[in-house]
């Protein structure tokens, strides 16, 4: 470190806990509207499971999202699984997916040994899906199409459901980056046939840590998750040509009304879970949907902090380009260290590393992971993605949970580490 920087590291160190940059919120992402909100939860004397508060934030989403469905569950994993069950994949279905995502996006397929994954290499400057490579992996079989937008970043998504519509598949979009992002007018969440949300507190908006959302327009749909997220079976029934039992309307109020007494089950497609949102997660959510806008802003501009530095080494280093009519969330802050540019990605790691920036890389190839090379898929599979991520690809801490001292060291700390990457000489990158 140089001198300056020394003494100022020093210095926070000394005066506490800021002297580090973190990638993650830490402590409570609560503020004074969200602990108001599950307070009066709280204090209610009403369900904590399944009220008024969970209806109030579906519809406060379904608005913003501008979907005609948006229902709530425990988790973005459970979000994704249950999209996943209601593309109704079959024997000899393939499903295209992006490697570019956390594991959640398609660990539901691995249940799926009768379905063909094929990975969908991502584009050099976004790392979304790569509308181009897509053309060549879609056809007559293909079901779905899953992709994230990466970081916030909105992926080409009026070239990708076009390809996908030639071939009758669905579109679904992971989008626990993308809450608070724009596409030409529209939001993430609209743009496809499912969309899917996390509220964790690494995300956008949180519920109390942990929670999740569907988005779509199909009313069927819609009547499916309500049974699968209240514990009843996705099933096939029947109607029985007399009634079993006596009949639901002698007991109101008994546990299983109406088929229970009235139909028989065909087929159990998926058995239900309890995949309830809490009272107190939902009126989290319902002010942290609020705080939204404030939010994406504190992170545009701590985005625009690290750009600028970032700025003093073109052809360098790279940042994802914003295009015309979309805005993005800046979810993660994502940039390039170009080969051949003369700075190291591994160097610059290692350099950030030591000055108390925490630096992970986000994500590892998923068709690489172990799970998935078991199911046949190799390196040199999506070229694009594993150059990236081997060689170039590198996250910078862009958070609310960051203080302004926080937000202005690493800033310094960033110009600090390049100026130190530049003058090591080494070999760029990592070997495969």
């Amino acid at each position: 470190m140089t001198g300056k920087t020394v003494q100022k590291t020093a210095a926070l160190r000394h005066a506490g806990r800021d002297w580090r940059v973190p990638y993650l919120p830490v402590g409570s992402p609560a503020g004074a509207a969200d602990i108001e909100a599950v307070t009066s939860v709280l204090g209610s004397g009403e369900t904590l499971s399944g009220g008024a508060w969970r209806q109030r934030f579906e519809d406060d989403f379904r608005a913003y999202a501008g979907t005609p469905h948006a229902m709530s569950v425990t988790s973005g994993t459970v979000a994704l699984e249950l999209a996943i069950h209601l593309l109704g994949l079959r024997p000899g279905d393939e499903v295209v997916v992006t490697p570019q995502t956390y594991q959640a996006t398609i660990q539901p397929l691995l249940r799926h040994p009768e379905v063909a994954v094929r990975f969908c290499d991502v584009r050099p400057d976004t790392l979304n899906m790569d509308p181009e490579h897509l053309r060549t992996l879609v056809g007559d079989r293909t079901r779905a199409v899953i992709l994230v937008h990466y970081g916030g970043l909105p992926a080409e998504m009026d070239e990708i459901t076009a390809i996908a519509r030639a071939h009758g598949a669905l579109v679904v979009e992971d989008s626990a980056h993308a809450l608070g992002s724009s596409y030409h007018g529209r939001r993430p969440g609209s743009l496809a046939d499912l969309g899917c949300f996390s509220f964790h507190s690494s995300k956008n908006v949180t519920t109390l840590g942990e929670g999740g959302m569907l988005t779509f327009s199909d009313a069927g749909w819609a009547e499916r998750v309500e049974r699968l997220r209240g514990n009843e079976a996705d099933a096939r029934y029947s109607p029985r040509a007399r009634r079993f039992g006596t009949s639901a309307e002698a007991f109101p109020g008994a546990l299983y009304p109406g088929l229970a007494y009235t139909h028989d089950c065909l087929a159990v497609l998926r058995p239900g879970t309890n995949a309830t949102l809490s009272e107190a997660a939902a009126a989290m959510g319902v002010t942290q949907l609020r705080s939204l806008p404030e939010f994406v802003a504190r992170r545009r501009a701590i985005a625009a902090r690290l750009t600028e530095v970032l700025a003093e080494y073109p052809g360098v280093i790279e940042v994802p380009r914003e295009p015309d009519g979309v805005v993005q969330s800046n979810h993660l802050f994502t940039f390039f260290v170009r080969q051949g540019g003369g700075i190291a990605r591994d160097r610059l790691l290692h350099e950030l590393a030591e000055r108390g920036v925490q630096v992970p890389v986000r994500y590892f190839p998923l068709h690489l992971t172990p799970e998935w090379r078991s199911r046949g898929h190799r390196f040199g599979e999506c070229p694009v993605a594993e150059h990236l991520w081997f060689h170039e690809q590198m996250n910078l801490p862009c958070h609310p949970g960051l203080s302004d001292k926080q937000i202005d060291l690493l800033g310094e700390l960033l110009a600090d580490a390049l100026a130190a990457a530049a003058r090591t000489p080494g070999a760029e990158g990592s070997p495969c």
